[in-house]
């Protein structure tokens, strides 16, 4: 493990533990929204809202990434992240600041997010891929469990501006961070760059991408929803869930993160979204808090291999000079999902009802999957046939 914590990549955590714990305390965001009389369907689309502009963002970013390095990217994206953060205590209604401040909080994540990620790819060693971006994914991950538990208590004892100054606290400190960091990869030369186009229509990545898209669709269930379904139903809490989730996924990766590198990264993530959709399920039917906290063990436990084996799949099959681009293209796809996701999943609810959204989200989950095996498949037979004529 030593080989893995080089004093650049011990910052570049740091630095994505503080952003995303500022990020992660917005799973909370919807309650407010619902303060402020938001509809489960227009909670959606605000969620959306943010989406869309991270997704807007991704082609330049790939290309800023692979042509200028790393670095000029994390630095913006930790400065646009902190201003979002300090406009959140102006919102007062549902209207165009609301959706300005999510726009431009989107803009901050989609920068800060990809840029880190890809970051922490070129550091790590090559046979090491997924061990490495499953460690450094823990920077990511405890802050899903820190947010949750963190924002029950702020919420606990005060409103939400209790919640946006701790957001901007570690905001700044995100950006404080991004400073003395030096680059991590030389930008491409020019023979060896590739488009974003290219890269989204690579024929071995796109059944990663479609598979990543499932992935992110179903987490929306959750990350969007999970706050309301809690204050309707009444049961469990968020921090439960995400303390456990969090928990379970962090666990993984730190005693058993080098199962998937030795195993077979493929291997192990079909088991891995197995139990994500498993835990859907329990959402879906859970009647106490040990009931969403299993849960939260459940989608943990696929979270915690699903996300790390998904971007070593991609980054090692993207070719050298579109790397940058093929990092923005896998962590825009949650962008995707959340675009997507958020507004459709909210009108389930609204049409049907929590554990009905939630069921439907596992039966996309497997589909999904099943349709990715295929496709794995059909591809490996081409390259097979390929090979000998």
């Amino acid at each position: 493990m030593g080989s893995l914590l080089s004093g650049r990549f011990v910052l570049a955590w740091l630095l994505s533990f503080s952003s995303g714990l500022a990020f992660f305390l917005f799973v909370h965001f919807p309650r407010y929204l619902e303060d402020l009389g938001a509809s489960t369907t227009e909670i959606g689309v605000v969620v959306a809202s943010t989406a869309l502009a991270a997704i807007a963002i991704r082609p330049a970013l790939g290309r800023v990434m692979d042509r200028r390095g790393r670095r000029p990217v994390i630095l913006a994206g930790s400065a646009v992240h902190l201003l979002a953060l300090v406009l959140y205590p102006t919102i007062d209604s549902i209207g165009p600041w609301l959706y300005t401040v999510r726009v431009l909080h989107g803009l901050g994540e989609a920068l800060t997010f990809a840029s880190i990620f890809t970051y922490a790819a070129d550091l790590v060693p090559e046979g090491r891929r997924a061990q490495g971006l499953a460690l450094f994914g823990v920077s990511g991950m405890l802050p899903i469990a820190v947010g949750g538990i963190l924002g029950d208590a702020l919420l606990s004892r005060g409103d939400f501006d209790a919640v946006f100054t701790a957001a901007i606290i570690l905001g700044a400190v995100a950006l404080l961070l991004a400073i003395p960091l030096r680059e991590s990869a030389a930008p491409a030369p020019d023979a060896t760059r590739i488009s974003f186009t290219a890269s989204l229509t690579q024929r071995d990545l796109l059944p990663l991408w479609w598979v990543t898209l499932v992935f992110s669709f179903a987490l929306t269930a959750y990350f969007t929803f999970l706050r309301t379904f809690v204050d309707t139903t009444g049961v469990g809490s968020v921090g439960t869930f995400f303390g456990a989730y969090a928990g379970t996924a962090i666990t993984l990766r730190l005693v058993a993160g080098w199962v998937p590198d030795r195993l077979g990264l493929t291997r192990v993530l079909y088991p891995s979204m197995i139990l994500f959709a498993a835990g859907l399920v329990v959402i879906s039917s859970a009647r106490s808090g040990g009931a969403i906290a299993f849960a939260g063990v459940l989608c943990g436990a696929g979270h915690g291999y699903g996300f790390p084996i998904l971007y070593a799949l991609s980054f090692g099959r993207a070719l050298e000079g579109s790397r940058g681009s093929a990092s923005a293209i896998f962590t825009g796809l949650f962008d995707m999902g959340a675009l997507v996701g958020a507004p459709v999943l909210g009108a389930i609810v609204a049409w049907l009802d929590y554990p009905a959204m939630f069921r439907i989200a596992a039966v996309w989950v497997l589909g999904g999957l099943t349709w990715f095996a295929l496709w794995e498949r059909s591809l490996a037979r081409r390259t097979t046939r390929l090979s000998l004529t």
